[in-house]
Parts: C-alpha cells; structure tokens; sequence
C-alpha cells in the first residue's frame, strides 16, 4: 500500500474550480463515508479550506482518488497535484507549518489539519499510518515555529486585508465596517479591526447570537443577515467569510447600495470559497472587490520578508521527513519479530492451560512437565521448521543462508543471560 496526497490549492487552480471542489462542513462527514467504500483504499483524510482541497490515502493506487475528485469537479484532473510516500509526507509537513499557504506561515491551517485529522479519526477511516504522519505533522509544525519566525507576528488572510483596507483605502478611524459571517475568518478580521480603532463594526449573521457574540467582544452592532440588504449602504468596507454555497451578497444589492452612497466608494473582500460575493460587483463603477486570490498579490511582501526563516523551516521539514521515513520503515523490519513474539507467547499461554487442567485432573506432574516441553517445542519449532524444509526444496539459498547464521553448527546451548531478549530465568 502507498501512501498517496492528491488535491489543488490556490497555487494550482483558479478560484471558481476550488469553489466548486471545496466541502463544507455539513458535506465533509458523507464524503468520507463515500472515500471510505472506495475500492483499494485502506486509510483517508479529506482537508478542505478556501484555498485547498486534498485527500490524505493509503491505497493501492492514485486513480480511484483521482477519479473521486473528478465527480465532485469536471474538468479538474488538469490542475491536481500528486504525491506519494516521501514526498506526500513533505507535502503535509509544509501544509501543517503554514509554508504551503498563500500568506507564509499562517497559523489557521494547523487548526484545519487537525479538524482533518479528529474528523477522519470519528468516521474511522485512519488507521495506524495516517493517524502517525498526522500526529507527526503537528510535532514538527510546532517545532519550525518554535525554531524559525515563520510563526512570528503572524499574518493571516484576514490581516492582509484589513491592512489593505487601511493602506489603500480609508483610514479605520473614518470608515463603517460590515463583517458577514462570524466564524474564523471574520473574527480574525473582527480582532484587526477593533486594533485599528475602526469608527464603526456591523456584525451580518444567519444566527443572530453568534453575531451577538462576536459584536460584543469587539465594541460592534450585531445584525441578523436578512437584515445585511437594509444596512449595506452604510458601509465602508465589507468583510465577507461565511460557509454558504451561494452568494450572500448579490450584484443589486451592491448596485443599489452605490446608488444610496451617492456612488462614494466601497472595499468589499470576499474571503470564502465558495465566494460570497456575486463575481459582477467587480463591474460595478465604485465598487472595489478582491478575493483570497487577489491577496496573493498583496502578500508577496510578507513573503520576502520571511523568505530566510522559510528557507530554515524547510531544512527543519527535510531533516524530520527523514527521520519519519526511517521509522517508518523500522517498524516494518520490526514486524517479523513481532509476529515471532506473539507466535511463541500464545503457544506459551495454550500449552500452559492445558498442563495446568491436567495437574488439577490429577495427573503426574513428571509427566505434565514432559508433555508441556514436548508440545511447547514442536509449536515453536513448527512453523521455522516448515519453512526451512520449503526453502530447501525450493533453493532459496538467502532464508537457509539466515537460519545458519541464527543457530551455527553445533553452537553449545546456553541459558539466556539478563541482558538477552528474554526474560531471565527464574530463580531456584
């Protein structure tokens, strides 16, 4: 089995096909459901956030991924990405530390790996591989934050924009904000803004208490989102970032709210995929409109800046992607001798019980004794046996060469000393 990343990121396909390839919330538990039935794939993980979608497998091939995205996304095979074994276990590590990410080194996405991970873990589709490379993902995005700046004053989507905001376009202390939304995104925009000192913050949600709560920790006015239309003309600026599959906020209303402006100028940004925001408001004279696309643009300055610690952040990666794999591959040298191990502890334990039902019904203990060592010796002896015989008919020269090496000619027996790989004999 081969351990398989297959997606497309901001870096590779253009917006509306992310759109159309991401999964919500409420949609993530019945797509996995639907990878787990897949024919040849042991172990999955779905990662989906507004600028990724991936699929985290061991599996027997790459193609039944692949023609699994296809379904949700024509056209979309053109603009995935694969990786496999060493290089999917890098792709994740740079993932998790944020490298992979349209502003370096943000931090939200480790909280969405690990949202990928316990998802996966409560719908049973990891098992032993994954659940390790994702654990082992979260220890080293620790570590390059911990050794390197990328974690340092940490910038998000949402601070790119409100910089933006502030920069390019009106000072804070003049302008009304309107937050849509009151997750993630938005409450990181929600914190920015009330760092600015924004004169004014209007908090649009579908539910009313999480807009209550969000406008309460940071000075503003909660608002249902019904209510978005009669209130958007009195904004500066909008934030947008909410999980709907259609647009919350539509060319008309735009339109109309200009027209109410008396066509003063308006900033929206569109921060969700699938957007929020109709794609024709950009046509709308007055109206200023980017997606998390357009940041990519705004945050190249972040990105020289934290080129060098990037560049100590990878060699951190390179470093731990080898050590996973020689673990990895330790443990599967490993197996054999546990399959060893537990071949000689369960003939030990049956052997056992049945020498110690006949000492209670009453039998000979001389002869309990010669029948336990007779029996606990062909069961151990049995399977090494068999497969030596089978070698020699068969001419495999390696594994006879192997047992040699283990037991040589005429070597004396000796008793297994403390420091051997058994217990000690007991004492007298």
């Amino acid at each position: 089995m081969t351990l398989w990343v297959l997606g497309l990121n901001h870096q590779t396909a253009p917006i509306d096909l992310r759109e159309r390839a991401s999964f919500d919330a409420g949609s993530l538990p019945a797509a996995l459901t639907d990878l787990r039935g897949l024919p040849q794939v042991n172990e999955i993980a779905l990662l989906s956030t507004c600028n990724r979608t991936e699929l985290y497998a061991v599996a027997e091939t790459d193609q039944v991924l692949a023609d699994w995205l296809g379904r949700q996304a024509e056209g979309l095979d053109s603009y995935l990405y694969r990786h496999r074994d060493d290089q999917a276990v890098r792709h994740l590590f740079r993932v998790a530390t944020g490298l992979d990410s349209l502003v370096l080194g943000e931090p939200q996405i480790l909280g969405q790996v690990k949202e990928a991970w316990t998802l996966a873990r409560q719908h049973g589709a990891l098992g032993s591989r994954l659940d390790r490379l994702f654990q082992q993902s979260f220890a080293v995005a620790k570590r390059v934050r911990t050794d390197t700046r990328v974690g340092s004053n940490p910038v998000s989507v949402a601070s790119t924009a409100v910089r933006l905001a502030q920069n390019a376009f009106a000072r804070l202390a003049d302008s009304t904000v309107l937050l849509v939304g009151a997750g993630e995104t938005i409450e990181l925009a929600a914190r920015h803004l009330s760092e600015g000192r924004v004169r004014r913050l209007l908090v649009a949600n579908r539910t009313l208490a999480h807009a209550q709560e969000l406008a309460s920790r940071h000075g503003g006015y909660a608002l249902p989102l019904d209510e978005l239309e009669r209130h958007l003309a009195e904004a500066d600026v909008v934030f947008s970032a909410t999980a709907s599959r259609e647009p919350v906020i539509r060319h008309d209303q735009v339109a109309a709210a200009l027209a109410a402006r008396r066509h003063k100028p308006m900033l929206l940004f569109d921060l969700a995929v699938p957007r929020d925001i109709d794609p024709r408001v950009a046509e709308l004279r007055d109206a200023y409109l980017y997606t998390v696309d357009d940041l990519e643009r705004a945050v190249e300055d972040n990105r020289n800046r934290r080129r060098e610690a990037a560049e100590a952040a990878e060699a951190i990666i390179d470093l731990q992607v080898a050590r996973y794999i020689e673990t990895v591959q330790a443990s599967g040298r490993q197996a054999p001798l546990l399959r060893l191990r537990a071949h000689g502890d369960a003939a030990r334990e049956d052997v056992l019980a049945k020498a110690r039902q006949q000492l209670a019904n009453g039998r000979d203990p001389a002869e309990v004794m010669d029948f336990l060592a007779h029996t606990l010796t062909n069961r151990l002896l049995h399977p090494p046996t068999a497969a030596l015989r089978e070698a020699a008919h068969s001419g495999d020269a390696e594994l006879v060469r192997a047992a040699e090496r283990m037991f040589p000619a005429q070597a004396p027996y000796s008793h297994p000393t403390p420091d051997d790989d058994a217990d000690p004999a007991p004492k007298a």
